[in-house]
């Protein structure tokens, strides 16, 4: 299986590399800034799973150096994504697959409009990794997930492919046959732990001794229940229950992505989250003031 992955940032260095690490053929598709990084200090993972250096990986920085090609896994943030369409159209017509795994939803309808729904699968990760100075990867907790799925019926053998390479490959991966429940599961999770810590500058472990400040991130979970609700994909309150659950077993200094972000100073995906929500509700005539409300208080950080 011949595999591209676009953004070599944390998460897709970490998986690209996994997947070496069994001997999968893997091209990193990045710009020139990151490849000069990547072919000096090559990809090292420093991981609570089993460090892996990859000495010398295969880095490109364009699609015109890349040939037939099976999957594309991006693993860019949202406010990227529109400057990668003209690199996943030309994989696609390579005869590439993409796996997206990008945190919301809004990427998904995007990506089938522009690729075609037969070429978008479903994904999402979990993982808690960082680049250090050098450009390694910086992986932290336990969470290494890799969850796919098809969207479409004729998706099934590719997905059965990748969920063969992956299972000796030191990655928590799984294929399901409910892919959009679980976009959706993780796009309520993530909302609540990345709106609060955010709009808190606070790691989660204040934000739960709080029962006040930790109502908020009981009413965000909410809100998402209803909207992906309204889209036809069911969600429960044992959902809703099982997440508060996870962020109860969250490290108390944890947090997410986004809060780094901002305290970095560096652009947030508060729009592509929190908007792409409002948006998403607004189309179906869904009320969510809490989210509302954290897309107002981040969004001057953004």
């Amino acid at each position: 299986m011949r595999i591209v992955v676009l953004g070599a940032g944390a998460l897709g260095a970490y998986f690209g590399a996994r997947w070496i690490e069994t001997g999968v053929d893997v091209t990193f598709l990045v710009r020139e800034k990151r490849a000069s990084q990547i072919r000096q200090n090559g990809i090292r993972l420093n991981s609570t799973k089993g460090d892996y250096v990859v000495e010398n990986p295969q880095v490109v920085t364009s699609t015109d150096e890349i040939g037939a090609v099976d999957l594309v896994l991006v693993g860019v943030k949202g406010y990227h994504l529109d400057g990668t369409l003209e690199e996943l159209r030309a994989l696609a017509n390579k005869g590439a697959y993409v796996l997206p795994v990008l945190n919301g939803m809004e990427h998904i309808g995007l990506l089938q409009k522009e690729l075609g729904k037969k070429t978008v699968i479903g994904g999402l990760a979990f993982i808690f990794a960082g680049l250090d100075d050098k450009g390694h990867v910086e992986h932290t907790g336990d969470a290494h997930q890799l969850l796919f799925g098809p969207l479409d019926t004729s998706q099934k053998a590719i997905c059965d492919q990748l969920e063969s390479i992956s299972q000796n490959a030191l990655i928590d991966s799984r294929q399901t046959d409910d892919i959009s429940r679980e976009l959706w599961k993780k796009y309520m999770f993530i909302n609540a732990l990345s709106g609060a810590t955010t709009a808190a500058n606070l790691p989660i472990g204040p934000i739960r001794e709080h029962p006040e400040t930790f109502h908020i991130v009981e009413m965000l979970l909410e809100e998402m229940k209803q909207l992906t609700n309204a889209y036809d994909v069911k969600l429960t309150d044992a959902d809703v229950a099982a997440a508060k659950q996870n962020l109860h077993n969250l490290d108390p200094d944890a947090t997410s992505s986004m809060h780094k972000d901002r305290r970095k100073g560096t652009t947030l995906e508060v729009d592509h989250l929190h908007g792409g929500a409002v948006r998403l509700a607004e189309a179906v005539h869904v009320a969510m003031p809490y989210t509302r409300a954290i897309l107002g208080l981040i969004k001057p950080f953004a």
